[in-house]
């Protein structure tokens, strides 16, 4: 029989590790954590239950069951607003643990580098599209806006402490301060917003982010690092788009420069 941990959130201390690799398409946007069969027994987790994901930082997914072709590879599917919730990254480990949760009673979230003005039938709009939403302290929230616009929004307040599910009861309040995100929030692109190039993205991942997460593989099968990529195509194509994405992927620092700021006529 489980016994309940001090903390009212946890049920007990059993947590599994299991490694990140991205979101399939279709479950993108969804908050959702796919886990195969055994984990979700070992932790007596049930499709459509809250868990805990525990990175460099913990927030809150919807479980649910892994895809037939994930069996037994002890990996958990999540898209890049869990991964960047989490602190963590694809490839990297992150533990997984069952938690109870409560009803948010207070939350104050705070605008990422936009202003928006505090008005009752926005926050009416926010709350009603946010129902039944697993959020923790310092999640980002990322919320579609009319056709093509999406704001992101930090959880700057929150009561009770832990992980909370914002229901219709919920007082959910909208600061008027911006917050400035150091992590890129504000502009966060991912390989999932690339449509087309899954090739290039494939390439892109073992010239950057494989040499800079695995340094051993560098002196293990001398591999020569290169000292710049070059793409080219058509205008249009998506190669800045690209270099944004594999910038905040691998959480790389990276300066956008315009050919006429180095070289002009003059």
């Amino acid at each position: 029989m489980r016994e309940k941990n001090k903390d009212k959130n946890i049920i007990d201390d059993l947590k599994v590790t299991l490694r990140v690799q991205e979101a399939k398409k279709r479950d993108i946007g969804r908050n959702i954590a796919r886990i195969d069969q055994e984990t979700m027994d070992k932790l007596d987790i049930k499709t459509a239950d809250i868990i805990s994901l525990i990175g460099k930082k913990e927030t809150a997914a919807i479980a649910w069951p892994s895809y037939p072709q994930d069996n037994g590879l002890g990996i958990v599917r999540i898209d890049s607003r869990l991964i960047k919730n989490a602190g963590t990254s694809i490839d990297e480990t992150i533990q997984i643990r069952k938690v109870i949760t409560h009803t948010a009673q207070n939350i104050v979230l705070a605008p990422i580098s936009i202003k928006i003005k505090s008005n009752p039938r926005f926050e009416t709009f926010v709350k009603r599209k946010l129902n039944n939403y697993p959020v923790a302290i310092d999640d980002f929230i990322f919320m579609s806006i009319g056709i093509s616009r999406e704001v992101t929004f930090k959880v700057i307040s929150l009561k009770p402490s832990g992980i909370c599910t914002i229901k219709p009861g919920t007082v959910l309040h909208i600061s008027e301060e911006i917050t400035e995100d150091n992590e890129g929030g504000a502009d966060l692109v991912t390989y999932e917003e690339i449509g087309g190039l899954n090739e290039e993205i494939m390439e892109i991942r073992e010239i950057i982010e494989l040499p800079s997460k695995i340094p051993s593989l560098n002196s293990r099968f001398e591999i020569k690092l290169p000292r710049g990529i070059l793409l080219y195509g058509p205008s249009g194509c998506g190669k800045s788009l690209l270099l944004r994405a594999s910038s905040n992927e691998s959480v790389a620092f990276s300066i956008s420069i315009n050919g006429p700021e180095i070289m002009r006529k003059f």
